[in-house]
């Protein structure tokens, strides 16, 4: 990594977080009781919960009535004795309000709401959750030390910061501005509401931390009038409106315009004076929005803009090229479904593209499209991003194949663009993707698949505004660093804290000034909050001791309660995905007579599993689990388990061994524990801190009922060749398998089983069919595969430790044109031979099987 000398210097010490706490005009209330004007730490409590929540002044008071209520020792007894009190608290950048002069008359007069834009960044910069969480000099990062390869992820490692650095003063801190704004209903039932949020966040937090929702990086500094104007054509009302939008950012952005021009002295989360410096880094916008350079001279002709002073002109270092940054959420999933499958359904016809959604295995924890996709009402980014990790193979071998291709190439395009470390190799990875669409992308046309919204006639042009934006995408990666953290996921989600749900608590009038007093008092609770956790670091807490073995996941998980990570309780998620990774740490580590013989949570390699306490079948004999899960030679394969050191911890298993045990082989054990799933998680592809998604493995027995006749086996990576690491190896070194049986031996009674301590599965394994000299399909890039069987004719399964396995697979049958109509999401496994492994259904397990 190559830094930028003589950056981001330290002035001297400035004012920590506490510091602006100890100047609160009632601090000196506080030495004795630090929680004034609560009584102590319950009673703070009690009003926190209560000042946040969505109930009413009304049901407030109904509650603080209840006998139960007055019973507690509170010092507040009344709604609005304790929203006065919470008046006093610590605030945050104040609201202002102004009426905006406009030329042309309007119904009525138009206000803006706003906060000082550099006060709101200042928040930022020193609050002291973000610490050891931002970036603060510009870097160039490589692959290796040749610096051959480079690498963007962070705003600081783009080209871009490294430019703005050398031309502001030597020394200075870069804080770069990202701006968002997007117009939002806030009645749900209904009206028409709409509100028009600007929010604000700072590009030097780590873009980890501030793409998630918890950790309330963005805030809202606007809300924009949407004025009423009488003109009487609608037309000059749109340029009128584009006129005044801009004209309150100018109002509101001046304080930054300011700061970026002369810089300002500012202290960081730990008290460090630094210099200051705030250009535009990146505004967040759908593409109606959006007023590039490049469009202006062709929107004067038809008269679109009457915007002839734009509110970046007089902000230093803004550059419209560079922080109109591609946006995911509205231009790339926003591409994918009104068009990518618009044209899958066309090639399929509705009713077939509904079928083979409906018949696609299932997978624990995403959604299922059991109609199909073509009837979804109101669909949102979460529900494009779950159609997209089936498109491909849904449409393989239905479609023309240079129609699969072009989607394909759209896909990986997608995929590889939304990676959270980009590297130049990459980047020319990404252009070929595109390349690759626009090679095949007149067999779309040429099938009659792009239609028009309305009118249905076949169009015969790409004049895709969203598509043309993707050109600009492999370019921008080097100038802004990775365009996840530019995603509009984020800001778009906190459209519920900052707008819907502090309109949802108000009379439904005069929803601007309601939200922004709503918003103040939550604001005013989240900095007290922060400042007592501060102050009372060190303090013990009473808390009971859990067991290390409960059978759920979420109690596995306890609060880290040293100093660095005091404030993770109030601004990590309310609802965890739980670590296991953690877990098996705490487990590993606890004293041996503490916990079981048989760890149910343990990482092996790069993977955490967990298996639940107690297993679902506690000692059954072999042959009855033999007959509920129809393995053909269960008691022989564990015989050949045993002989080849099933016992030795560290033994590793493969594929391909004959044979050696006869059917009647006498085992070490007589009977198995057996589970029904087992729960594997990862960790981020890219960033080892991040745990990713939990996915669950089944292996159920066929019942009676019609969803399980045939049962529940789901496929799985298992690493055969220890040489080989998952994931960054890929297929290299691993099978692909369908697992048929989780299960562990059990001890004799009042004896000690040598077999007991290490969970075993029974395993199928499929065959990976080359095409030609490729190991992927030509036209989806996926691996083929096919059920191994023996010579025999019986399947290739055997025996393998649990811990060898490495991650969830997704496996589709090859439905080919001709999907049988008898097929459904449970019996399509068990009746194909021939299956893809779907790499798309998961980013991470993508970029294993793509790496560089």
């Amino acid at each position: 990594m190559v830094v930028f000398n003589n950056a981001a210097k330290i002035y001297g010490i400035g004012d920590t977080f506490l510091t602006w706490f100890d100047m609160d005009p009632y601090s000196h209330l506080r030495q004795d009781n630090i929680f004034y004007p609560f009584a102590d730490l319950a009673d703070w409590r009690m009003a926190n919960y209560l000042l946040t929540s969505k109930s009413s002044m009304s049901a407030l008071d109904k509650l603080l009535s209840l006998a139960t209520a007055k019973k507690m020792p509170l010092s507040f007894w009344t709604a609005k004795e304790l929203r006065s009190r919470a008046e006093i608290l610590l605030s945050g950048p104040c609201w202002n309000s102004r009426i905006v002069p406009t030329i042309h008359p309007t119904k009525e007069h138009v206000i803006l709401y706003f906060r000082d834009a550099l006060n709101c960044i200042e928040l930022l910069f020193n609050h002291p959750f973000f610490a050891d969480k931002m970036d603060y000099t510009p870097f160039h990062l490589f692959t290796t030390a040749e610096r051959i390869v480079r690498v963007f992820t962070e705003w600081m490692s783009s080209k871009s910061t490294w430019e703005m650095q050398s031309q502001i003063l030597a020394g200075a801190t870069l804080c770069g501005v990202i701006l968002s704004s997007d117009k939002t209903n806030i009645s749900n039932v209904c009206g028409s509401r709409v509100a028009h949020p600007l929010q604000i966040s700072l590009a030097n937090i780590k873009m980890s931390v501030r793409n998630k929702g918890s950790s309330h990086a963005f805030l809202l500094l606007a809300l924009m009038p949407i004025a009423q104007f009488t003109h009487p054509k609608s037309r000059m009302c749109s340029v009128l409106d584009a006129c005044l939008f801009h004209q309150c950012l100018d109002i509101v952005l001046r304080p930054l315009k300011e700061a970026a021009r002369i810089g300002k002295m500012m202290s960081d989360p730990i008290g460090n004076l630094r210099y200051c410096f705030t250009p535009l880094m990146s505004y967040i916008v759908d593409t109606p929005e959006a007023n590039v350079d490049r469009y202006f001279t062709a929107c004067e002709v038809f008269r679109l803009s009457g915007v002839s002073h734009p509110f970046w002109s007089d902000w230093p270092l803004a550059q419209p090229s560079r922080f109109l940054t591609p946006e995911g959420l509205h231009h790339w999933y926003g591409e994918f479904w009104d068009h990518d499958v618009c044209w899958c359904i066309e090639a399929l016809g509705s009713a077939e593209i509904d079928f083979q959604f409906s018949i696609l295995p299932h997978i624990t924890g995403l959604r299922r499209f059991s109609k199909g996709i073509t009837k979804l009402k109101q669909v949102g980014g979460r529900t494009k991003q779950e159609v997209q990790r089936y498109i491909v193979v849904v449409i393989a071998g239905a479609a023309d194949p240079d129609v699969v291709i072009a989607i394909r190439a759209l896909m990986e395009f997608r995929y590889l663009a939304q990676a959270p470390a980009i590297t130049s190799v990459t980047c020319d990875r990404i252009h070929a993707a595109l390349q690759a669409f626009h090679d095949h992308k007149a067999a779309i046309i040429k099938g009659g698949l792009r239609r028009g919204q309305q009118s249905k006639a076949v169009l015969e042009h790409w004049q895709i505004l969203k598509l043309e934006l993707l050109q600009s995408v492999a370019p921008s990666i080097k100038q802004v660093g990775s365009l996840l953290q530019w995603s509009a996921d984020t800001t778009e989600h906190a459209h519920i804290e900052v707008v819907k749900d502090p309109a949802s608590m108000t009379n439904n009038q005069n929803y601007d000034v309601q939200i922004c007093r709503c918003l103040d008092r939550y604001e005013k609770c989240g900095l007290f909050d922060t400042a007592i956790a501060l102050c009372t670091a060190h303090e013990p807490v009473d808390s009971q001791e859990q067991e290390l073995d409960d059978d759920d996941i979420e109690d596995d998980e306890r609060a880290d309660e040293e100093e660095g990570n005091v404030l993770e309780d109030i601004w990590a998620p309310k609802c965890q995905q739980a670590d296991l990774f953690k877990i098996a740490a705490r487990l590993s580590a606890a004293p041996a007579n503490s916990v079981p013989r048989l760890l149910h949570t343990f990482v092996a390699g790069s993977t955490a599993i967990r298996l639940n306490y107690k297993p679902l079948l506690r000692r059954v004999s072999i042959d009855t689990v033999a007959e509920m899960f129809k393995p053909p030679d269960l008691r022989v394969a564990l015989g050949d388990y045993v002989n080849r050191g099933g016992n030795i911890t560290q033994s590793f298993h493969t594929f391909g061994h004959q044979r050696q045990s006869p059917p009647g082989v006498q085992l070490p054990f007589k009977e198995l524990d057996v589970w029904y799933k087992v729960r594997l998680q990862q960790k981020d592809y890219y960033d080892p801190s991040i745990t990713a998604h939990i996915f669950t493995v089944h292996a159920q027995p066929p019942d009676d009922s019609a969803s399980l006749k045939y049962g529940w086996y789901d496929a799985a990576i298992i690493n055969t060749n220890e040489q080989w690491k998952w994931p960054s190896s890929g297929l290299q070194g691993h099978n692909v398998i369908i697992v048929h049986l989780i299960m562990c031996p059990t001890s004799y009674r009042r004896s000690t089983n040598p077999f007991s301590g290490r969970p075993l599965m029974y395993s199928q394994r499929l065959n990976i069919i080359a095409q030609g000299n490729n190991l992927v399909e030509h036209t989806t890039g996926l691996h083929v595969l096919k059920k191994a069987e023996r010579t025999s004719g019986c399947p290739l399964a055997d025996i393998f430790p649990l811990d060898q396995i490495r991650s969830y697979a997704h496996i589709v049958p090859h439905f080919g044109r001709e999907v049988d109509n008898r097929f459904t999401s449970s019996n399509c496994i068990e009746h194909s031979h021939s299956f893809f492994l779907n790499k798309y259904f998961d980013k991470d397990f993508y970029y294993a099987l793509s790496t560089d």
